[in-house]
């Protein structure tokens, strides 16, 4: 090997972690843009096999879907009924014995159809990090503290608009090890059913004006800019409440053009991001 490639090859890994730089994925997701650009095709999904971020290349599906009687899997599925959920579990922000520390917020918005039409009734899942970036879950190595008051999940059901409503705390941002010094944007994750087990959809929600967004590899996989967007939700100062809490909108979209992305069954990227008990 010459001394050059040496040289080339040192500037691109940290020498302590052996982990890329920033400046690395920062330009394949740059020479991504441009490619997607000149396409001229319009991609509103993320990418399974992106290569900014790095699991996804070895753990996408590269095989076809296997098929499924749903009427048998709906058999042996999980189930829920109305009943199952109880209106106290949309508050974060009351599991424990004392308040949680951080940001207390509002987060709500209306589930849609592509026709602009409520989802009524439909289970509204979330699980997030707590306001130190870290998740209630065992192989979450990050050395921010627990914060005992906040477990990070909650559920409700949308009501005859299409409406749910969560009280939480604003989660922080925590590191990855997709790269060097790789940081994710703060974001809460949704799970929606539809009317039955295997019409469920995962995303993310993000928040406004992140300066980790252009880092992200994550984020960046929907490489459509009106896409990306529809993932972060809008601040709302009527909904704040005076000396009690912010308050965010953020809707969801599940089909048609304006179809909210989802992560479908690409692999998010930690393994504490997994639902806490599932």
């Amino acid at each position: 090997m010459s001394s050059s490639r040496v040289s080339q090859g040192a500037a691109t890994r940290h020498p302590g972690t052996g982990l890329v730089h920033q400046h690395v994925v920062d330009e394949e997701i740059a020479g991504i843009r441009r490619a997607y650009e000149a396409a001229g095709a319009q991609e509103l999904q993320p990418r399974r096999d992106y290569a900014p971020y790095r699991s996804s290349v070895l753990r996408h599906p590269t095989k076809d879907l296997h098929h499924a009687d749903p009427e048998g899997v709906e058999l042996w599925a999980p189930c829920f009924g109305e009943r199952d959920v109880d209106p106290l579990e949309s508050d974060l922000t009351i599991q424990g014995g004392g308040e949680p520390i951080g940001e207390r917020m509002v987060v709500t918005g209306r589930v849609l159809d592509g026709d602009g039409r409520p989802v009524r009734h439909q289970l509204v899942e979330v699980w997030q990090a707590n306001a130190g970036g870290r998740y209630v879950h065992k192989r979450d190595q990050h050395p921010a503290p627990l914060d005992p008051n906040f477990t990070g999940v909650g559920r409700c059901l949308t009501d005859d608009q299409g409406r749910y409503r969560f009280t939480t705390i604003k989660p922080g941002p925590y590191p990855w090890r997709n790269h060097h010094n790789a940081w994710r944007p703060a974001h809460i994750h949704f799970s929606l059913f539809g009317t039955d087990f295997t019409q469920r959809l995962v995303t993310q929600m993000y928040f406004p004006g992140d300066p980790l967004f252009a880092l992200d590899p994550i984020y960046q996989s929907i490489v459509d800019p009106a896409a990306r967007e529809r993932l972060v939700a809008t601040y709302d100062h009527d909904l704040t409440q005076h000396e009690w809490a912010t308050g965010y909108r953020w809707d969801v979209v599940l089909t048609g053009s304006h179809r909210t992305p989802l992560e479908g069954d690409l692999d998010v990227e930690r393994t504490e991001d997994e639902e806490p008990g599932r």
